[in-house]
């Protein structure tokens, strides 16, 4: 069963000449009766036309609509005798419509009787597709009107078969005991084919069809016991059944068919050729195909980065106005994320004649946002001025209404609209005054969202891409303070942004107090991204208080940016402070070296030698600490150069060889001892003998110390070495005991 939706197409009655008006008094008033029929006669052949030689299926059941309803009797003659003419099926076709369609509406058809006999004419001389539309344009009436003849065609056998099946077709639909009972009594009809007709029609309906004559007769006094209501009531259940199992169908096969044309689009790797695909698609009748076009066309917007084909551009601005709501929706959404397309005019032409309010509303976004991109700086779209000010007055019109989704996308539109250059300041005065406004008739309301996304759109406005800052900043500060106390986070968190867009400097200074720890994520984090900006030394001690929380991080990266603005004595007294076991042990490894690499190029560039020693000592160590052995090496490097004394060198010296040891670096470690052995015999307690200790003795008892040990062997010194020697040997005593106690027993000890 397929379900129709009626557009009205509404013609012009004609438009009266200049002078009539203007000679009203003058003209005698039988000139004047007859200059209006002329022109009525005029539309009434305009709408002839249009049903006998329309151009599309739509426009002649549109103009068979309008005649329809028409008060002129002619008006009626012409679609009788549509009826009735044999060559034009289309006229036909579109007056059998459109009477089916008549049924939904609250307007009455004048001499509706008068359709009647065209219709069983249809039925009997026509082939079925006509003689289908025209059964389905008697349900206009009650089935008293048409049983008579209808029951006649349905049983006379000296007519052709077909008028006879399209008969029963036509008894079928009529909701009516009496047509099921001449359903029914044609199960013993003594054409064949009409009585096997009659029991398909009957098994379609749920009615029993009997196994004799007798049997039927019991059936029809039984349908007559239950009374027509309760047969009413299971015509409609079988009805509703039926209709459900024909749009589950119909919904599995247009799965099936938009599966196809995924797997063909799909298959596209042309841009150009897969533009051309949807293009064709965009302009198919069914309102099912356009959904799907549309629908890859916002992924292609969204999801690619190739541009559109400059082709689809002229037919989604053209489709705003499509006849199906849910096109128009579609469209009007997709046409909000592209302004670049000069689409304002149409929209502009649909929002003032649109009736549905959720497209109403997307029609306007896509205006405000097809005006805004029209307004910027090198947009190659140009529209007029007035187009400008036209959705701006239409901003005006929905931001009063009590519905909030427009008040909120009208706020968002105005918004948008004021950041632009092109307005005086009287007309950016009132727009300020409008949303003031606005806002304050929400302050006693419990629900804040609206409250919010108008605040918000103020806080737009005094952010630095408005050219009316200034102006905004006077007009809504005192709202942004009013807001802060607010006990809804939206508002609370747009007057913030209201502020801050104000005076940065001077919104931190009010807002690092109690807004830092605000129940409003989105406000602390705000707070702690404006210390970034203008925050100084002062902030660090509250951003400190916030680590290993919620906010721990942000607040770390804000610290981050701070200590790079300051001084290195500043920077030597937190050093000392995150060397506190309490404050060390919130710090991870990962912050403590971020803060330290600032440390060391601060100490470097203002010459503090004794913080830079120290801050290198303790990069060495963390990056040690962490893997980072390069790293660590690095430092361990500058450290030895710098050290003063023969004791320093060393010390740093057994820290490096720690480091290569662990790398593992086996040649440096050779390098390095060997080093140390040109200089002096390396005894139990030398500082490098201990680190070789320590590493070997923290080995896991798996693993061989074998590479080290060889390449420790393998050094050869110029002159006698004594306790080195007996530490090798030492060494490799250990190892050889330890490949024992690791090695496999013998199974025959």
């Amino acid at each position: 069963m397929k379900k129709l939706y009626l557009v009205i197409l509404l013609f012009a009655m004609g438009c009266q000449e200049g002078g009539v008006s203007q000679n009203k008094s003058t003209q005698p008033p039988d000139k004047v009766k007859t200059a209006a029929k002329v022109e009525l006669s005029r539309q009434l052949k305009i709408n002839k036309d249009a049903l006998l030689q329309g151009a599309s299926e739509q426009i002649r059941i549109d103009a068979a609509t309008v005649m329809l309803f028409s008060e002129d009797p002619l008006a009626r003659e012409i679609l009788l005798s549509a009826l009735s003419q044999g060559e034009n099926s289309s006229a036909r076709i579109a007056v059998c419509k459109s009477l089916s369609q008549s049924r939904g509406m609250q307007e009455s058809i004048k001499a509706e009787d008068d359709f009647v006999q065209p219709l069983l004419d249809i039925l009997a001389t026509k082939d079925f597709g006509e003689a289908k539309l025209a059964a389905e344009a008697t349900l206009l009436f009650k089935y008293e009107q048409i049983s008579g003849p209808l029951e006649k065609m349905a049983t006379d056998s000296s007519l052709p078969v077909k008028a006879r099946l399209n008969a029963i077709y036509t008894l079928k639909l009529q909701p009516n005991m009496r047509a099921t009972f001449q359903l029914i009594r044609l199960l013993d009809d003594s054409d064949k084919q009409v009585a096997d007709e009659a029991e398909n029609t009957l098994h379609s309906l749920g009615i029993p069809v009997g196994k004799d004559m007798q049997t039927r007769r019991q059936i029809i006094d039984e349908l007559k016991r239950k009374g027509r209501d309760e047969f009413l009531r299971d015509w409609q259940v079988r009805q509703e059944s039926q209709l459900r199992e024909m749009e589950a169908e119909l919904n599995l096969w247009q799965g099936l068919y938009l599966s196809a044309l995924d797997r063909i689009y799909d298959g596209i790797n042309d841009d150009t050729v897969k533009g051309q695909f949807l293009a064709e698609h965009l302009g198919n009748t069914k309102e099912i195909i356009k959904l799907w076009a549309l629908e890859k066309v916002s992924q292609w917007r969204v999801g690619t980065k190739s541009e559109l084909p400059a082709e689809l551009g002229p037919i989604l601005v053209n489709l705003v106005s499509d006849r199906d709501r849910d096109v128009r929706l579609k469209t009007a959404k997709l046409l909000s994320l592209m302004g670049q397309l000069n689409s304002s005019q149409r929209l502009l032409e649909q929002l003032e004649i649109e009736k549905d309010d959720e497209v109403k509303i997307e029609l306007f976004v896509a205006l405000g946002g097809a005006c805004y991109y029209a307004f910027l700086p090198g947009s190659e779209v140009k529209i007029p001025e007035e187009i400008r000010k036209d959705t701006l007055e239409w901003a005006a019109k929905f931001l009063v209404e009590e519905d909030p989704k427009k008040a909120q996308k009208a706020a968002e539109v105005i918004r948008k609209l004021l950041e632009q250059d092109g307005l005086t300041s009287g007309e950016v005065d009132r727009y300020f005054s409008l949303l003031a406004e606005r806002y304050n008739q929400q302050k006693d309301k419990a629900d804040g969202v609206l409250r919010g996304e108008l605040l918000g759109a103020m806080a737009g406005l005094c952010g630095p891409r408005s050219t009316h800052k200034t102006e905004a900043s006077k007009a809504f500060e005192r709202l942004f303070e009013e807001g802060l106390s607010d006990k809804t986070d939206l508002v609370r968190e747009a007057a913030v942004e209201g502020i801050i867009n104000i005076d940065k400097t001077k919104a931190l200074g009010k807002l690092r107090g109690g807004f830092a720890n605000d129940s409003s994520a989105k406000i602390r984090q705000r707070v702690i991204e404006l210390a970034g900006e203008v925050g100084n030394s002062d902030d660090l001690t509250w951003l400190t208080e916030k680590l290993g929380a919620a906010d721990g991080e942000p607040a770390w990266q804000t610290m981050l940016t701070i200590f790079k603005s300051v001084d290195a004595n500043t920077l030597g007294q937190w050093m000392e402070r995150f060397s506190s076991q309490d404050m060390g042990a919130t710090l991870s490894d990962e912050q403590k070296l971020s803060f330290l690499e600032i440390v060391e190029r601060k100490a470097s560039g203002e010459n503090k030698a004794e913080m830079l020693k120290n801050v290198r000592g303790k990069l060495a160590q963390l990056y040690s600490k962490t893997s980072m052995f390069e790293q660590a090496a690095k430092y361990l490097g500058l450290l030895r150069e710098g050290a003063s004394t023969t004791a320093e060198k060393e010390a740093v010296l057994a820290q490096l060889l720690d480091v290569y040891l662990r790398w593992p670096k086996v040649d440096a470690v050779a390098q390095l001892v060997n080093n140390s052995l040109l200089e002096k015999d390396l005894g139990p307690d030398n500082a490098i003998v201990l680190s070789i200790d320590k590493y070997l003795a923290e080995l896991p008892a798996t693993t061989e110390p074998n590479i080290v040990l060889a390449a420790l062997a393998k050094i050869k010194t110029t002159e006698r070495r004594p306790m080195w020697a007996e530490q090798v040997q030492r060494w490799t005593k250990h190892s050889g005991s330890l490949k024992d106690a690791n090695k496999p027993k013998d199974k025959g000890n």
